[in-house]
């Protein structure tokens, strides 16, 4: 597998890609005014408890409120707090929280108490007492060696540590140097809250290319490009003291050609904003995000096989499996996700796509969950999402559809201001009323509605006249009384 890591760097925002084997696997934007807050460490005050949602709001110095659930609040053992919330915390408490999701939409933030701060082979938790082992190390022996190293001086008495994958094969000097850097930035975070006045961020975690350093690079990655010079040596000298096996591996890209479009990068973004996925074999899948869920609906279209049925079905799920594991991460799509595959009448069959799905979501750095096929034919799975999608980072909703994805019909629109003329004429004394709407639903008034209006205007005995606005949108009209 041959990987590499795309930094692209300008003033507004920074944009990292993952490319396998020459396909872009993953895309992570974020910009100057609206940075992720995932991981920063805050001093909050909670503002509101809601015992019926067993839930607090808090004040972290955002523009909303950010939510605090109690099973995100933990003990000193860090454990889940088993007592209703408003006799752990009470309005005006100062609490010292950590963001697990960003602000989606119209939600605040999410919360917890359990505070973890990674680096690149551990995390480190106050609250953790003893070492965890990431369950991708499946190696026994490996499991033991790296057990023995940090155990017994996990934290210095601060806390306790889990081993991230990437620890795998790793020295004992590299683990032991992670370790006491992480015990040292806790220490310095708690010496910061206890001169903390107000609410506010009392650790910011890393810019996302140094995250794409800590986070993505592993040894599977064959080199990181980046476009920016200043931010190149950035990360130069931040893997040089914290991941010295990435240093070598960063490159300064030079090129006439933007980094993005060498990679076709930006034609992949292009796609990604679109609902449907054409598959190589003539198949397509069609993706709808919705508040409640993603759904994803495989469709066989041009493509007929050259067995049977049965066949081209399967082959159709097989290559679809792989395609939305590849668009989960791409659009970054997260919450309940719906995959209704074609409908397969083989057990045997069934189980293959799922094994398909499971394997390709193993490369997965979301956390993802997968059902068995539904009475209905549906796959039913979950991924963890902690950041908008890239559809919402990137797009807003439609000015003239207010994002239903669809408009009245200019028939309708037209029908909808007949009902209107006969209400303001039988209401009102006037002399002439006055249509304002759009172009296209004005023509349809003066052609195919013509005999219509007509009738309209012998039933109320009154002059009707037409008036293009063009900002008005199909939708949009106005009866004026004159």
């Amino acid at each position: 597998m041959s990987e590499e890591i795309l930094v692209n760097v300008t003033p507004p925002e920074t944009r990292v890609a993952v490319v396998e084997n020459g396909a872009v696997q993953e895309i992570v934007i974020e910009r100057i005014d609206r940075c992720g807050l995932v991981g920063n460490i805050y001093q909050g005050h909670v503002c509101r408890v809601l015992p019926g949602m067993q839930a607090a709001f808090v004040d972290i110095g955002l523009e909303r409120a950010a939510f605090l659930h109690a099973s995100d609040i933990v003990d000193a053992g860090g454990e889940p707090r088993s007592e209703p919330i408003h006799e752990v915390v009470s309005e005006g408490d100062e609490v010292m929280v950590q963001v697990l999701k960003d602000p989606l939409g119209t939600k605040g933030a999410r919360l917890t108490t359990n505070i973890s701060i990674p680096s690149r082979y551990l995390v480190f938790m106050p609250t953790l007492d003893g070492t965890g082992i990431s369950q991708r190390i499946e190696d026994e022996a490996e499991r033991d060696r790296l057990r023995n190293i940090l155990q017994g001086g996990e934290g210095s008495g601060e806390g306790g540590v889990i081993i991230r994958t990437a620890a795998e094969g790793v020295t004992e000097e590299a683990l032991i140097k992670d370790r006491d850097f992480l015990v040292k930035l806790w220490l310095g975070i708690k010496e910061r809250r206890r001169s903390f006045n107000d609410v506010g961020v009392i650790h910011d975690d890393l810019p996302l290319a140094l995250r794409a350093l800590r986070d993505l690079v592993g040894p599977e990655v064959e080199r990181v490009r980046i476009d920016s010079r200043s931010m190149m040596e950035r990360a130069r000298n931040f893997a040089a003291k914290y991941v010295s096996d990435v240093a070598a591996r960063i490159e300064y890209y030079q090129g006439e050609r933007p980094l993005f479009d060498l990679y076709g990068v930006e034609e992949e973004i292009q796609k990604a904003l679109q609902r449907k996925v054409q598959l190589k074999s003539g198949g397509y899948l069609v993706i709808d995000q919705t508040e409640a869920m993603t759904t994803v609906d495989v469709n066989t279209g041009a493509y007929v096989g050259h067995r049977n049925q049965e066949e081209t079905i399967f082959k159709t799920n097989l290559e679809a499996a792989q395609a939305i594991c590849r668009q989960l991460r791409l659009r970054n799509l997260g919450g309940i996700i719906i995959i209704d595959f074609i409908d397969m009448c083989d057990d045997e069959h069934k189980r293959q796509v799922l094994r398909a799905l499971e394997k390709c979501l193993a490369r997965d750095h979301a956390k993802t969950h997968i059902t068995e096929v539904s009475a209905l034919g549906l796959v039913e799975m979950t991924r963890k999402r902690t950041r908008e999608s890239l559809e919402h980072i990137l797009c807003e909703p439609c000015t003239c559809c207010t994002g239903r994805g669809t408009l009245k019909t200019t028939e309708t629109t037209c029908y909808e201001i007949f009902r209107e003329i006969l209400r303001e004429a039988r209401q009102f004394e006037v002399e002439t009323l006055l249509v304002l709407a759009s172009q296209e639903v004005i023509g349809r008034l003066l052609d195919e509605e013509s005999g219509h209006l007509a009738e309209i205007e012998e039933l109320t005995g009154k002059p009707i006249r037409l008036q293009v606005e063009a900002l008005y949108t199909q939708e949009q009209y106005d009866v004026v009384l004159i």
